[in-house]
């Protein structure tokens, strides 16, 4: 027992180092990002830190895979030179009895991943959302669905309008909006104005709405008595298609906690939730990917340095883990598009990663 708590925290402490080390290297970076980005904005050097630290727990998620694989490398190499293997193994402890303890670790990091680091990593994408909406001067602007449709909030110079549709068409050349209604909000004050409409195509800088009927809502008019209606109506908005389009299909921006009800939601209100759903069985089946990640590291590093080799066995890891993430992504992609069943697409790949790579070990150990 005490052999197995000194491997995993070794394999802790060296998780612990090369995720500061790469972390600080990508907040590093995503600044001067962020500094290209908002070239010529009023925007402090803190508030471009404040932008890319909001974007560190989204980054940390991503890179799990690579620095498991880094961290069992780095762990089993270290070992390998001290003559720690070969001890162990002296005891009459295998190889893979030796994995169980830093496996067990790194399973509690993938499921502290889905059920602590997604929920910040949520929160904080959609508060990056806003803070860069605020920056570039957009507004606030926000998507959400119901079992009513979809809801759009977009914010301006003119004050903010609320936008429910009770569908929607993402075509190649144009978003279209069916059966919407606009409700435009004074600056700090009340509503305005409500617009209805048969159909709302995003063109630049421009709602088009098609048969189209305005309600001003000022105190002391009759909205009904003043109504006017309009084959063709234009209202001026900040918001862009490549916008809206990455809102309908990010999923970065909601938490495992909310994708359930989320795929209810999509659902009675009769959109797509073939990607959420792929997302949610992905985001599940984390903690097995990880292992798997860990036993390509191992698979591949639990040898002497005495036999030589150890560069290009470490290289060959950490490609196979690039090549297995390359696969689950790839089988991600299939799912979401609707080739192969969901539960195959998330929980295939970790699987089969896991079989492969006992193979691999058990080979090594047993010839």
């Amino acid at each position: 027992m005490r052999l197995d708590f000194y491997y995993a925290r070794r394999f802790v402490q060296w998780f612990a180092i090369i995720t500061g080390v790469l972390m600080t290297l990508v907040v590093l970076i995503d600044v001067s990002e962020q500094a290209r980005r908002f070239e010529g904005r009023d925007v402090s050097f803190g508030g471009l830190l404040e932008l890319s630290l909001l974007q560190a727990p989204a980054a940390l998620s991503e890179f799990l895979p690579l620095i498991i694989i880094l961290s069992t490398v780095v762990l089993f190499v270290s070992m390998a030179r001290s003559s720690e293997l070969v001890v162990t193994r002296a005891i009459g402890r295998s190889g893979i009895r030796a994995l169980a303890a830093p496996l067990v670790a790194a399973a509690g990091i993938g499921v502290m991943a889905v059920t602590t680091l997604n929920p910040i990593s949520a929160a904080t994408v959609n508060r990056y959302n806003a803070l860069s909406d605020e920056y570039r001067g957009f507004g606030a602007s926000v998507l959400s669905f119901s079992s009513d449709g979809l809801w759009l909030r977009q914010g301006g110079t003119e004050g903010q309008s609320v936008i429910h549709a009770r569908g929607h068409s993402m075509a190649a050349e144009a978003v279209t909006l069916s059966d919407v209604t606009f409700i435009s909000y004074a600056p700090g004050g009340g509503p305005v104005r409500r617009i209805s409409a048969g159909t709302a195509k995003l063109d630049t800088g421009t709602w088009v709405l098609s048969d189209a009927k305005v309600w001003p809502l000022t105190p002391g008019l009759n909205p009904e008595v003043s109504a006017a209606e309009h084959e063709e109506l234009r209202l001026a908005t900040t918001l862009t298609q490549d916008r809206i389009r990455d809102s309908l299909g990010a999923v970065g921006g909601i938490s495992v906690y909310d994708l359930p009800e989320t795929i209810r939601g999509l659902a009675e209100a009769g959109f797509a939730t073939r990607r959420f759903e792929v997302m949610l069985q992905v985001e599940l089946a984390r903690p097995l990917f990880l292992v798997a990640m860990m036993l390509v590291g191992a698979a591949f590093t639990m040898r002497h340095t005495r036999f030589g080799g150890t560069g290009l066995a470490v290289l060959t890891a950490v490609l196979l883990g690039f090549g297995l993430y390359f696969v689950r992504n790839f089988a991600q992609i299939l799912g979401e598009n609707g080739q192969i069943p969901i539960l195959l697409a998330a929980w295939a790949p970790p699987v089969a990663s896991i079989l492969l790579t006992l193979g691999l070990l058990l080979h090594a150990e047993d010839g």
